[in-house]
């Protein structure tokens, strides 16, 4: 019984030349997606705590920045 590495191998020999570059682009794909890391996955409870946990500084943070804000508006303005 061949390996799975021979039966692609044997495969890959049957293959015309645009058939060869589809294969080059997918076995580049799969390079690359093995260096990425993998997607973080949240459930939604999960996203709602931490909203929570942050909504109170976040609004601060928002508030501290409107009178800059509103001062380059007026300067527009004039």
């Amino acid at each position: 019984m061949l390996s799975v590495k021979e039966r692609v191998a044997h495969a890959i020999e049957l293959l015309h030349d645009d058939e060869l570059r589809m294969v080059e682009e997918y076995v580049a794909f799969l390079h690359f997606r093995a260096r990425t890391p993998p997607k973080m996955h949240f459930n939604q409870q999960q996203l709602a705590s931490l909203y929570a946990e942050c909504a109170e500084e976040d609004r601060l943070l928002a508030e501290e920045g409107m009178s800059e804000y509103v001062i380059g508006l007026q300067k527009e303005d004039a």
